[in-house]
This record gives C-alpha cells, structure tokens and sequence, in this order.
C-alpha cells in the first residue's frame, strides 16, 4: 500500500484528509497527466468516464475531481449513479483514456474513495499510483481546466445491454430471483438487467437517500435478502455491495453461499464444460480451507494471491486462466472482463446452476467450510508488522500450535484504519483459543483503539 492508496484506490471519510477539495484537485490533475504518460503511443480518446455510487458526498467529490481532471486538457463525462465495472466496460468500449468512480465500496455511508482504471479496464499498477502519490506531493498549483465536462447516463444501458448479452436469456427465463441492492449502485442496473431476461425479480434495498447505502442491507449484510428468499419461494437471492462489483448469494432455503462457494461451483462447472483454462482457479489467502481442499480433490488447482481483486486480476492475466476472485464476492470471468463485476457473477453462476437442473442448495451442500474467526481491530497508525519487535515469529509460533489443523492470517486493511485477523481450523475451540492468543499479542506490540 502507499501513501494515499489502499488496495482499492484512495478511501476516507468524506471530507477528511484525503477527501478533501484541494487533495481531490489535485489528484485529478495529476493522474490524467500520469495517465496520458501511461498510455502514450495509443490511439485513445482524451476523455475520462466518470460514475458516483448513491452517497450524499459523491457530487461534490465529482465537482473538485473533474476541474483537475480538466486542468489536465482531457474531457470528463460523467454516467451519474452507477456500478463500478460499468465504468470498466465502458472504459474499454468507447477507447476513453481511463474511468474513475468515487465510491467507498461496501463501508458505510460516511465514507467515500476514488478508484481508478486504466484503458484496459483494469486497476492501476503500482508504480502508477505510486508515481500520482509522488507527484501530487511536489505540485503546488493546479492549471485553469482546459477540457470539457458533459453528462452521459444513458451510456448506462450499453452496459446494461452487454450483462445480458452474456447469458443465454432463454435458460433464464421466468426464474424468481430477490436482489438486493444495498441503495447503492446497481438499484437501477441489477433490476433492469434480471427483469430485462425475462426473470421474475423482487427487489430491495433500492431506494437511496444518500446516507442509507449498506445500511444493513447489501454484501455485509446479507441476513434480510435470505429472508426475503425463502419467503417469496424465490430460486435464488442475491446481495450486491454498493458499488456493485462483489455479490453474495443465497440458497432456496435461504443459506449463504459467499465468493468461496460461487467460485468453486462455478470453477467446477466449467471444468465439466472444458472452459475452465489449465484446470486452474484463483483466490486469496483469506479463502476459507474447506474451498481450497474442495476444489483440488476436484481436479482443479488453487493459486493464492494477497488480498485485493487488482492482485487477482494480475494473477488470471499471468496465467491465461478463467475465473478468480474474493471471498468477499469480488468475482471476475476474464472471458468477460478484467475486473470483479456483482452482476455479471450473479449471472453466470445463475447460468451454471440452471444449466445443471440442480436447486441452489445442492451446489450449497458440496463443501464444509473450516470454523473461522475474522476480527477487524481498529488501529491508530499501520506500523509494517515485521518491525514489531517479534510479532510475526510468535503468530508463526502459534500457527505452529495448530498441528497443521489450521492456519492464521494477519494483515491491515488495505482501505480502512483496522488490523484483520483470520483463524481457521477444524474445530471452534482451537479457532477461539488462536484468536484470542493473535489479538492478545497484538495488543501488547502497538497501540490499539479501544
């Protein structure tokens, strides 16, 4: 991680250092300079595409990001409220140099952030972001803009129209599906795309305010739409985040199947059908054991990447594979696109279990997940935890005490001021005795909020 960006671009609350106006001026002006450097010799668009999820501070976050976007002489449309790898897919469509949409993701509502993506419709590089961080502390003024600022929403429904075009709408038909869409930024796309193949959808969680999005609703708080699943008799629910670029699913009977399960489901699937490259899935280290240990008594190889959908991106690319992704639903299908998309997954893993003749809860049942305890401590500054004076070979130490039963991953978050601890192991005591030996120990190391 850097100076400014976490694993998913630039994340705050709204209105504190960074997300600031003058911060936001600026790393408007100095991205689009780095970006036409990154992207020199091709024949792009100068324009940038823009897009907000539904938060009260995405407006004026947009105003002082599109006049440095400007200062830069590159045009800046804006596709309103609308879901993260829209912008992706519309980067990539339209040859526009780069896309950035302001979103905090999955936090709550006072939050917000900045992410980028390049014309390919991927994340930035590292030593990308890290050469915006460098400059942006040696610039002192911002230019007059230079470029444009239009509006464009009804760009929207191409990417609408390409969600469809990825599944067979005949198989889909008259499937009852709940979708939730945390007021956030799939309340107009998810219902117009599963409506628009003639499903039969109940919707919730479509009405932001501003301040509602994720608001135990969405991917973190998946409770309500299993629910409502079960109620309305439904084959299948789904729960987006709220810029739509992870889901998490429920069961017939209303159970949760997270990124683990669909990923898993999914990988196998397609290694019946043959499309699944190399026998070969991605996930990262916080991947539960139980789908790793599914999956290669299965015939299909796991490759673990750090946490980060951008890291998972890097992965499937280097190996030419064909599906990867987070525990926390962030799902990509590189036939399809570069970057982790809700509905899309939503969509295909949809198609998958149609294709089977199998209810939801048979792909649910395939696999026991190991105990497991993730613990997000509040921190007051990230000191590198290999300078913490014997930190990392005492948690080594007490993974050791686990027997090879289990395993503890211990990291920051890359877009919040918290340190995660993952346990698993076979069995709950061993995992709640683990836990609390890890967060014990950290707090003798640093300073902890309390």
């Amino acid at each position: 991680m850097g100076k400014y960006f976490g694993t998913d671009g630039i994340r705050a609350v709204a209105g504190e250092f960074p997300l600031v106006n003058d911060f936001i001026h600026k790393l408007g002006y100095v991205s689009l300079v780095k970006l036409q450097e990154y992207a020199k010799g091709t024949h792009l668009k100068p324009q940038v595409i823009l897009a907000c999820d539904s938060r009260i501070s995405g407006p004026s976050i947009l105003e002082a990001l599109e006049k440095g976007i400007r200062a830069s002489g590159v045009d800046a449309i804006s596709i309103g409220i609308a879901p993260t790898p829209a912008v992706a897919y519309l980067v990539k469509k339209t040859g526009s140099l780069c896309g950035i949409v302001i979103s905090a993701s999955h936090n709550p509502a006072e939050f917000n952030g900045i992410k980028f993506f390049t014309n390919h419709g991927t994340k930035l590089p590292e030593d990308l972001e890290n050469a915006i961080e460098q400059a942006i502390d040696k610039l002192s003024t911002v230019p007059a803009p230079k470029g444009t600022f239009s509006v464009k929403e009804e760009w929207v429904k191409e990417y609408e129209q390409f969600l469809m075009s990825t599944v067979d709408a005949s198989l889909l038909k008259g499937t009852k599906v709940v979708l939730d869409c945390a007021n956030g930024a799939s309340y107009k796309v998810a219902a117009n795309v599963f409506a628009g193949l003639g499903m039969n959808v109940t919707v919730t969680a479509a009405k932001p305010d501003g301040t509602n999005i994720n608001k135990n609703v969405g991917a973190l708080h998946t409770e309500f739409m299993q629910q409502l699943t079960v109620k309305e008799k439904a084959f299948i629910g789904f729960s987006f985040d709220g810029d739509a670029d992870r889901v998490i699913a429920s069961d017939e009977q209303g159970r949760q199947l997270d990124g683990d399960n669909i990923i898993a489901s999914s990988a196998l699937c397609m290694k019946k059908e043959g499309t699944l490259n190399h026998n070969k899935a991605v996930l990262t280290i916080m991947a539960n054991l139980g789908c790793i240990n599914y999956l290669k008594e299965n015939g299909v190889e796991v490759e673990l990447t750090t946490v980060g959908d951008k890291y998972v991106a890097e992965a499937l690319e280097r190996g030419n594979l064909s599906i990867g992704g987070e525990t926390s639903g962030h799902i990509i299908f590189p036939r399809f696109a570069n970057t982790g998309d809700g509905i899309l997954s939503a969509l295909q893993f949809l198609q998958f279990v149609k294709k089977s003749g199998l209810p939801v809860s048979w792909f649910h049942d395939q696999w026991q997940k190991y105990p497991c305890k993730l613990k997000a401590i509040p921190v007051t500054s990230k000191p590198p935890l290999e300078t913490l004076d014997g930190f990392l070979p005492a948690v080594a130490e007490i993974e050791k005490s686990m027997n090879g039963k289990g395993r503890v991953v211990v990291r920051y978050s890359g877009t919040e001021p918290k340190l995660r601890i993952l346990v698993e192991g076979q069995e709950t005591a061993m995992v709640d005795r683990v836990m609390k030996e890890v967060e014990d120990l950290y707090a003798t190391k640093t300073e902890v909020c309390k």
